[in-house]
């Protein structure tokens, strides 16, 4: 049970984190959305790797490094990492922030699939019932859009396989560790990108002051913390539950989009938000009641040692 609590902590910790990012990105929207996310790749690693020095931790991180097809994975899921933060942060920079809340109100249900078929990973009745009840929403919410929500699309798939990869390779890697990977492997990709745009559009984020450059800069310390804390939670909790937490995220941005950027909600995607938040209710109502059951109880969709 301590081990299933502080996945919980870890993982409701990164969410709310993940939730604030649309009011940071927001403040720096001036600069390219194409610029933002190398800046943002090459400050994650230094950042994460002063941690991992100053926890002794390079050890582990070479480790990885000399086993193919670990570093095979981590190849997968850094691509994938990298794709969902260029999605977001068009999205966010380019005024869509509702629908990328959207896209996280999607991804859980891609997570709680892939939990389901590929890990075998059970639900009780209440966790289907919350899980159907959620699905209708989310396409109530498509249908209204009016039109294919690729960004929506792009970061439910991205980050939905990201966490079913994390999932697979990091139930015994720590989460920094698992990111300085990560970021070690996308780092390339990050420059060759600044390249091209240095090249082309120019490099424009030193040329609003200081004042924006420190925040673009800074995208790598408010990135690496929740990510940080998703590694540990993934390590502690089932899919099924890492993908209920999620839906934390996208309320947040989409109430950011509403209240605070007053973007436009019809009524058809009220009721798709609407039916999705009651499907929530019952996935923590659900979660509450496991949580009351006895010390040697089985919590039904996965196998946590209450120990």
């Amino acid at each position: 049970m301590r081990k299933f609590r502080a996945g919980l902590g870890y993982g409701l910790s990164a969410y709310l984190l993940w939730g604030a990012f649309p009011a940071y990105f927001g403040l720096i929207s001036m600069v390219s959305a194409l610029e933002v996310v190398p800046w943002r790749v090459t400050a994650t690693l230094v950042f994460s790797a002063v941690l991992v020095t100053i926890t002794g931790r390079w050890s582990q991180v070479a480790a990885i490094l000399r086993k193919p097809r670990l570093l095979g994975w981590f190849a997968l899921s850094s691509l994938l990492l990298y794709a969902n933060w260029q999605i977001f942060v068009i999205g966010v920079m380019t005024g869509h922030v509702i629908e990328t809340s959207l896209g996280y109100f999607i991804n859980p249900l891609f997570t709680i699939l892939i939990g389901v078929v590929v890990r075998k990973e059970s639900l009780s009745r209440l966790q289907w019932m919350a899980v159907g009840i959620a699905a209708v929403g989310v396409l109530t919410v498509a249908i209204a859009y009016g039109a294919f929500p690729w960004i929506s699309i792009g970061l439910a798939l991205t980050f939905g396989v990201y966490g079913a990869v994390h999932k697979h390779v990091g139930e015994t890697i720590d989460g920094l560790t698992g990111l300085t990977v990560e970021t070690l492997i996308s780092v390339p990709v990050g420059i060759v990108q600044m390249i091209i745009i240095a090249t082309t559009a120019g490099l424009t984020a030193h040329t609003f002051g200081p004042g924006i450059l420190l925040l673009v800069l800074g995208s790598g310390v408010v990135t690496a913390i929740p990510l940080i804390l998703f590694g540990e939670s993934a390590r502690r909790l089932p899919l099924s539950y890492i993908g209920f937490i999620q839906f934390l995220t996208p309320i947040l941005g989409f109430l950011y989009g509403y209240f605070v950027l007053h973007e436009e909600v019809s009524l058809g995607r009220w009721i798709g938000f609407i039916t999705v938040w009651i499907a929530l209710v019952l996935l923590i109502v659900d979660m509450i009641l496991q949580l009351r059951r006895s010390p040697g109880a089985q919590l039904s969709t996965g196998p946590i040692p209450l120990d």
